[in-house]
């Protein structure tokens, strides 16, 4: 992913958060960072989950003046040819934009049919709950206006699995931060495994309820 990037912008930073992999990511970044001055590591002491990697990655973007934070994962699912049309949207006055399997469709290739009909329905019951016109709430691939960041809580953002996702675009639409859907293909990791659990699933199931409960009360 490093070399992919790299090699398609001159003109993007990559920061790869690293919660003590026991894989062995942390020496091949730095390996990597010995010859490429874009790319930085934030190394965590605990496993503490995929929200608290990724706030803790957007304080570090923020306090380094960054424009525009981009998230994506490492397993090839997202792009990363598709960075620019993120990018783009934002530089075009969108706060959030979000790279989107459903937006025209549903452009997933290589899933398990029943993975599909989960996420597609799990984003419609999303959208039914909370009232977001998000086609992709569960969506990890997104690019944030820095300032746009600054106006959500970070510290404040509570879920750490999947829920994460809905969370942080929730917040986001609640401060009336403009959302544009960008349409991509996602295809099926060609690298690692899946992190999914029951408990992941159940967070984001009943996280949305209670978002939208909290919301009901100005707590969001």
């Amino acid at each position: 992913m490093l070399e992919k990037i790299t090699s398609l912008y001159s003109d993007i930073d990559v920061l790869i958060v690293d919660d003590s992999s026991p894989d062995g990511t942390g020496k091949i970044v730095k390996d990597f960072m010995a010859n490429n001055k874009s790319v930085s590591i934030l190394e965590r002491k605990i496993k503490d989950g995929l929200g608290r990697a990724y706030i803790a990655g957007f304080h570090w973007c923020l306090d380094k003046g960054y424009d525009y934070i981009c998230e994506m994962d490492a397993d090839f699912s997202h792009n990363p040819k598709d960075l620019k049309l993120l990018f783009d949207a934002c530089e075009n006055g969108a706060g959030l934009t979000i790279g989107s399997r459903y937006v025209n469709g549903v452009n997933v290739v290589n899933w398990p049919m029943g993975r599909v009909i989960m996420s597609y329905y799990a984003s419609a019951y999303v959208r039914i709950i909370t009232g977001m016109k998000v086609r992709d709430t569960t969506a990890g691939f997104v690019c944030y206006r820095a300032e746009a960041l600054r106006a959500i809580p970070l510290d404040k953002v509570k879920f750490k699995g999947y829920a994460f996702q809905i969370e942080m675009k929730f917040k986001a639409w609640k401060r009336n931060i403009e959302i544009l859907e960008v349409p991509i293909i996602f295809t099926d990791r060609t690298k690692g495994v899946s992190k999914m659990s029951k408990g992941i699933f159940k967070e984001a199931v009943f996280g949305v309820l209670e978002l939208k409960i909290k919301s009901l009360f100005g707590k969001y």
